[in-house]
């Protein structure tokens, strides 16, 4: 099985990349931004031709039960920052690009292997979503979840990674590390916090996934 991962910034790509080795799993950099993850998954399937790509970085977390350096698992990913309007198709939902999905839903199989991880650290499946802005205050957050009361976490990529492998046939999941929580922090001094003082060895549940996916 080939795997590949990808994620958006250069220290979230130095911390994935110290723990894999060998060919069949492939980490690369995309960058920040829809644009940037759609051309990112992109590439990396016309040139790596992976049975499967992981999306794999932080996110700012949502909900009670979530807490910085909890680990948020795609069930389904949508765009916060979409909207096609009524006056074509007034079946299009918020957060749907006409002619796709209202929700990408990731593969079935590896939503499976990702909850039942057993790996020391809380793991939350639900819905992330994704749009074009760093969620640094209360208000922007609340915005948000306004939409989408049931998103367990907010970044600036997924949806778009998810897209692009919904496009091509390649089955997709996100793992984030929630690296702040935008509705209890109002200067996103727990996000710098996160990269600062915990964020070392947070990707390790990436790793202990694809090492169960690999054993099949």
């Amino acid at each position: 099985m080939k795997i590949g991962i990808i994620v958006a910034m250069d220290k979230e790509l130095r911390q994935l990349k110290s723990l894999f080795e060998g060919a069949d799993v492939i980490v690369s950099k995309c960058g920040i931004g829809k644009v940037n993850a759609a051309l990112g998954a992109q590439k990396m399937i016309n040139e790596f031709h992976p049975d499967v790509i992981v999306s794999s970085g932080c996110a700012g977390g949502n909900g009670d039960e979530v807490e910085v350096q909890d680990v948020v698992v795609s069930a389904e990913l949508a765009y916060h920052d979409v909207y096609c309007g009524t006056a074509i198709d007034n079946r299009t939902q918020y957060g749907q690009v006409q002619g796709m999905p209202a929700r990408f839903m990731s593969d079935p199989w590896l939503l499976q292997k990702a909850t039942s991880l057993d790996c020391g650290v809380k793991i939350h499946a639900g819905l992330i979503v994704t749009g074009d802005w760093f969620v640094d205050s209360r208000q922007k957050m609340q915005e948000i979840v306004g939409h989408f009361p049931e998103a367990i976490a907010v970044d600036m990529e997924s949806c778009a990674i998810a897209q692009t492998c919904y496009i091509n046939n390649v089955p997709f999941i996100s793992f984030r590390v929630v690296s702040d929580m935008p509705l209890k922090d109002t200067d996103a001094s727990q996000y710098h916090d996160f990269w600062n003082t915990i964020a070392e060895h947070s990707f390790a549940v990436t790793k202990t996934f694809v090492e169960k996916i690999m054993e099949v």
